[in-house]
């Protein structure tokens, strides 16, 4: 997990967000995974359980949570209770071969030093015939910012991001490292933009709570303070684009 807060309780207001982003992607993968008939599903990283209560919500199966932080694993048993969740990394699995019908990942891969040992251990784990899920990545090496004085705070991100360990590049990666891992009829796309509009007031804040801990130290807080107003201003006038390229990839395994 990212270290740009203490509060789990921040990091699961920050999951719920980004999976509203994500919500109508993940229901199309559901649908071509046909999670509802699934009798074992799998999320690795599972965080604080958003997504993992979310296929558990889908399904009559059982589903799984994967979380290499045992605080993120015993939050989720709390706040998003219903699959069971065990402190695993995702690099050695403690599941069998050919345990699930559907494994799936959400904002993981960004965070991974390996990905492609993550995926190889996704397959081994996925029953022949089975779907690995790659439901969101970002690349910030698309980001888009407007206005234009607002560019440098992208930036700025990426090199955050970087610092922490993370590969702010890892979505246009993702349909290849599927490839690599022996999936097939792999597909893959960028979720779209599709609003434009000023977010809620509790998505600003949560942006800039993470904006906030991942530039801290490479800016001041006058500096940080600045680029808020900036931004808001922005949104209220209408005039702000922010859009960071997020990238899904979905395959499967092969049949013996």
């Amino acid at each position: 997990m990212p270290e740009a807060s203490n509060s789990l309780s921040f990091w699961h207001r920050r999951y719920q967000h980004q999976a509203g982003w994500t919500a109508p992607l993940r229901a199309h993968a559901y649908t071509l995974a046909a999670l509802s008939a699934a009798s074992r599903v799998l999320e690795v990283g599972s965080g604080t359980g958003v997504v993992s209560a979310d296929l558990q919500a889908r399904t009559s199966g059982k589903v799984f949570g994967a979380e290499i932080e045992p605080a993120s694993t015993r939050f989720a048993a709390r706040a998003s209770p219903g699959p069971s969740y065990t402190v695993s990394d995702g690099a050695h699995l403690p599941f069998a071969a050919s345990s699930f019908e559907i494994v799936a990942t959400h904002f993981l891969l960004l965070w991974v030093k390996e990905p492609a040992s993550i995926l190889s251990e996704a397959v081994r784990v996925t029953r022949p015939g089975g779907w690995v899920l790659c439901m969101a990545e970002p690349d910030y090496g698309g980001r888009v910012d407007y206005p234009d004085s607002l560019a440098n705070l992208g930036r700025l991100q990426a090199h955050a991001l970087q610092a922490q360990g993370a590969n702010p590049y890892i979505g246009r990666r993702i349909r290849a490292i599927l490839g690599d891992a022996g999936l097939t009829e792999v597909t893959a796309g960028v979720v779209g933009m599709d609003r434009l509009g000023e977010p809620s007031e509790e998505a600003l804040r949560s942006e800039w709570e993470t904006m906030a801990a991942d530039l801290r130290g490479l800016v001041s807080e006058v500096e940080l303070e600045e680029w808020r107003k900036a931004d808001l201003e922005a949104w209220r006038s209408g005039r702000r684009v922010l859009f960071v390229p997020t990238f899904y990839a979905f395959g499967r395994k092969p049949q013996r």
